[in-house]
């Protein structure tokens, strides 16, 4: 299956004009921020190989980001950092990293289209489509675009804090992580309010 504009083509013969797709990085992260991106293309724009962002690879997904946020009408990024994440909980944190993502743009869409399951309250007409970063054109490019630019913020993040190589694991709850945080405990940027740092770190 690979992401289309069919989606965004139906909305425009609906009247829509300025339609954004939604996607998000970080949720199960155990560290850092959890990212959002909002990307808005030109009317039939195609993209020549374009995927979700975890079907490709680390140098695909940086050259891929180059050609979107060039080759777009519009494009955001919305973040949450670890403490707000704590504060709370990860679904308002996914809620009010869309909306900064959306407030962002430097255009107002009139329709959003949002990976994932719904979980965004806004006044502007929006869609939340199962598997959208596979369907979708607009969402696949913001699921590309958020993982870059988190992967980007842990590692500046590794460079303050070393001792968790932030930069190869990016957060997640890999072996070693877990032996990073056993040997040096938690830092600033881990999420406590996640059962894996709260309960054991």
């Amino acid at each position: 299956m690979r992401p289309t504009n069919r989606y965004e083509n139906k909305l425009r013969k609906q009247g829509y004009d300025i339609i954004a797709g939604l996607d998000e990085a970080g949720r199960g992260s155990w560290a850092g921020p959890l990212v959002s991106s909002a990307i808005i293309f030109y009317p039939n724009t195609k993209v020549k190989n374009i995927k979700d962002s975890k079907l490709l690879s680390a140098q695909k997904r940086e050259q891929m980001f180059l050609y979107i946020t060039k080759n777009c009408l519009a494009w955001s990024v919305g973040v949450v950092n670890s403490k707000e994440i704590d504060d709370i909980g990860i679904l308002p944190a996914n809620r009010l990293a869309f909306e900064r993502a959306v407030k962002k743009l430097n255009l107002k869409p009139d329709y959003l289209l949002i990976d994932g399951l719904r979980n965004l309250d806004s006044l502007i007409k929006n869609e939340f489509v199962i598997k959208g970063d596979q369907k979708i054109i607009s969402i696949a490019a913001a699921s590309i675009v958020a993982k870059v630019v988190r992967d980007q913020i842990l590692k500046n993040l590794h460079q303050k804090y070393p001792e968790y190589n932030f930069h190869k694991h990016k957060g997640y709850g890999t072996k070693k992580h877990i032996d990073a945080l056993k040997r040096h405990g938690a830092c600033e940027v881990h999420r406590f309010s996640y059962k894996p740092i709260s309960e054991n770190f």
